[in-house]
């Protein structure tokens, strides 16, 4: 376990220190950054335990008690300022580290007031003026992360969601590595979670300490988050967009289009799109086909929805995958790729992924299905 410890602590500092050092950092970045820093600390605090530096220097005691109040809403934090182009951390937001404030001031007592031998006694539990506080954080930690963990899930749920409705293209903000990462930090809580359960209320005994499983999995995705964190330079994408989106909606809401007028409209969009093919457009939004048609952009996207039963994504989507279709028809000497760029695709891992939720099979499975048709 020490290895595995000394490598989370070396992988924690040298992306603390890449991210530091990182030109153009966002506001995510910082964040990042300030997290490997705290996990580095709180690796380090925990092998001098297990190692038995805390009997030799007992001042060390419950220096990082409160640091699992900082995973939650750091992670919940990253997921926000990842979606989101602000340049500022807002003030508001540090009140999601009132517990880690709360649980010092609690125990500012113990850092200074008790002696060192005290404060052994109170670690090998001889002492028992902080076992019930013990209890109750263990508790309060478990719920601080399973809570965000699922506030995170939700956010970036919503977000992709409006994305969908807003743009047809996802090369660059393709957010599932964060989702998975969310889920990974779901398993960590919840292992821990059944972890305490299986310590309080289980017979089960295991040969070597449940904590191991924990600071393995954390390890795990901190070379997870730290790699995609970093390579991902920008994910987030033109606030303006969203927020012209999300203003539409609000204006609109109530004001449904009556059955005569959203049929006409309708058919002007269909027409539009087999006319003037805005869908060879590689960047091609909601809002800009609206504007084009001289339509409200949440109009548009009801028409879509209750009209093709698709949103505005898929609904582009499903024009070019038919039109790469076409193209390969007609010449067939051309590579797929090449065909793919021209019906509006600007990425071969967007446009098989498309190809296959529309089709069910790749490009290659589906000619050569049509082959074997035509034979």
């Amino acid at each position: 376990m020490n290895n595995i410890l000394i490598i989370g602590i070396f992988i924690a500092l040298f992306q603390f220190v890449l991210l530091l050092t990182k030109q153009n950092k966002s506001v995510s970045d910082k964040i990042l950054a300030v997290w490997m820093l705290i996990i580095a600390i709180h690796l380090s605090n925990y092998y001098l335990s297990i190692n038995g530096y805390w009997n030799k220097y007992p001042h060390l005691v419950g220096l990082t008690a409160a640091f699992p109040f900082f995973y939650g809403p750091l992670l919940f934090l990253y997921v926000f300022y990842a979606i989101k182009s602000y340049k500022y951390f807002r003030t508001k937001d540090y009140l999601h580290f009132l517990p880690v404030l709360l649980t010092y001031l609690y125990l500012f007592n113990f850092y200074f007031f008790y002696t060192a031998n005290q404060k052994h006694l109170v670690d090998m539990g001889k002492i028992k003026d902080y076992t019930w506080f013990t209890e109750i954080l263990k508790i309060a930690f478990l719920l601080s992360g399973i809570i965000y963990t699922c506030l995170s899930y939700k956010l970036l749920n919503r977000y992709q969601s409006l994305l969908q409705q807003q743009y047809a293209f996802s090369e660059k903000i393709n957010l599932n590595w964060l989702k998975g990462f969310i889920y990974g930090i779901g398993l960590v809580f919840s292992t821990a979670t059944m972890v305490v359960i299986s310590r309080k209320y289980g017979t089960i005994n295991l040969p070597f300490n449940p904590d191991y499983i924990f600071y393995t999995l954390l390890i795990l995705g901190l070379l997870t988050l730290g790699f995609y964190g970093i390579r991902h330079q920008h994910i987030f994408i033109d606030d303006s967009i969203l927020l012209h989106a999300k203003t539409s909606k609000n204006t609109y809401q109530n004001s449904g289009l009556p059955k005569e007028i959203a049929d006409e409209k309708h058919r002007q969009l269909i027409k539009f799109m087999r006319d003037t093919k805005p869908y060879l457009q590689p960047k091609l939004t909601l809002y800009s086909l609206a504007e084009q048609l001289e339509m409200s952009p949440h109009h548009l996207s009801q028409i879509i929805n209750r009209y093709n039963k698709q949103n505005f994504n898929d609904f582009i989507n499903h024009y070019r995958v038919e039109a790469f279709i076409q193209n390969v028809t007609i010449d067939p000497r051309l590579s797929y790729l090449a065909h793919a760029f021209d019906a509006g695709f600007n990425s071969k891992s967007s446009f098989n992924a498309v190809f296959k939720k529309l089709k069910g099979m790749t490009p290659s499975q589906y000619f050569s299905q049509l082959s074997n048709l035509k034979k």
